[in-house]
């Protein structure tokens, strides 16, 4: 078979289009990773976002009660875009739920016109009333029964007790071992066919008298007392051992 010079030619010329084209890639492609590196943000920047990302959350929740709030920010990946923000950085959130393990901090720098959204951990700790020995079901909660532990308030399932004073009196709703959390649905502050003292409280004026509980309640529950004298069957709020509150 026999080739012609333009045939060469075009060989030549289609060879030399793709070299120069990978050469163009490759210089494309240097000239972004470069551009990308030099907008990179430093690691004095990430601590900065991280930081105003934190100081957002613990100014935004409310600290428990007698124990601690920690915010802990999210690593931040160093090649993302950041510069120093001259008018300072802000932050926000769509949610400051206390009871939320995990929330989403928007930190920007509106007068450098970019922004970066920061998962934030928090932990809330506080007092709750455990047990120092096991109890049986009936039995009555004394104060050397009991003491107070600094737990993880994300964790517990259900509303517990801060005081030692909320629990003692009130009778176990069931076996509970040593160690445990008391939650207000183990205990009866108030129980059912209980004796107690029904305290109506109407225009600043509080009169007493004596009725029975016909179910069991914990501290601010409401539940229906039968009072002794009339018979009647009122709704009343649990408010002590044995004590149960009707405003009128």
């Amino acid at each position: 078979m026999i080739y012609s010079k333009s045939y060469f030619s075009t060989i030549s010329t289609t060879k030399l289009f793709l070299y120069l084209n990978r050469v163009s890639i490759v210089i494309g492609l240097s000239a972004v990773f470069f551009s990308f590196s030099a907008l990179s943000a430093t690691n004095e920047q990430i601590q900065a976002i991280q930081k105003t990302a934190q100081e957002y959350i613990l100014n935004s929740i409310e600290q428990p009660i007698g124990g601690a709030l920690e915010a802990q920010a999210a690593n931040v990946d160093s090649r993302v875009f950041a510069t120093d923000c001259p008018s300072g950085l802000t932050a926000s959130s769509k949610s400051t739920n206390s009871n939320a393990s995990n929330i989403t901090v928007l930190v920007s720098c509106d007068q450098e016109d970019w922004r970066l959204y920061v998962p934030v951990r928090v932990t809330r700790t506080g007092p709750q009333v455990s047990l120092v020995s096991p109890l049986s079901r009936g039995q009555i909660i004394a104060a050397q029964d009991v003491t107070i532990s600094m737990v993880d308030l994300q964790r517990l399932r259900r509303q517990g007790f801060s005081t030692i004073n909320a629990v003692i009196g009130a009778k176990v709703k069931k076996n509970l071992r040593a160690g445990e959390i008391i939650e207000q649905r183990d205990i009866c502050v108030v129980c059912r066919n209980d004796i107690v003292t029904i305290k109506a409280v109407k225009s600043g004026m509080t009169i007493t008298t004596k009725g029975v509980a016909l179910s069991d309640g914990s501290h601010g529950e409401q539940i229906k007392v039968k009072n002794s004298k009339s018979n009647r069957i009122i709704d009343g709020k649990v408010t002590d051992i044995s004590e149960v509150t009707v405003i009128f």
